[in-house]
């Protein structure tokens, strides 16, 4: 498998593992509907986190948070609205981004909480 390949699995595993370091609870990973997907819904005792995870390598020319676009953004609220339907969630719910910058052997994690809001315009 090419390294661009590995770097996205990678990079949702090292945000699996950050969330649970925080206390989080991973409901599901790879979450679909339809076409739509959720990379990661965690939770704790009080809210319900859709978290998209970016990975890029050190040598990016744009920042992966940036890459979580206004039509990605109405994707996994799309998603999400059905998930919290379908599993009957009562919770707060919350839209994080991860981003992962890895050199191969190093990654650094920024947890961004409010990434955005479920606005659909």
């Amino acid at each position: 498998m090419s390294d661009l390949l590995k770097i996205g699995p990678a990079g949702e595993e090292a945000a699996v593992n950050l969330l649970k370091e925080k206390g989080y609870k991973i409901r599901h990973r790879n979450w679909k509907w339809g076409q739509k997907e959720i990379d990661i819904i965690a939770e704790n005792d009080d809210v319900i986190v859709f978290v998209e995870v970016k990975t890029r390598k050190d040598d990016y020319w744009l920042h992966p948070r940036d890459a979580v676009t206004d039509k990605k953004q109405k994707m996994i609220i799309f998603a999400a609205d059905n998930y919290i339907r379908i599993y009957n969630i009562e919770k707060e719910c919350r839209f994080d981004i991860i981003t992962v910058i890895t050199d191969g052997k190093n990654n650094a994690l920024e947890h961004i909480e409010n990434a955005f809001y479920p606005t659909l315009k």
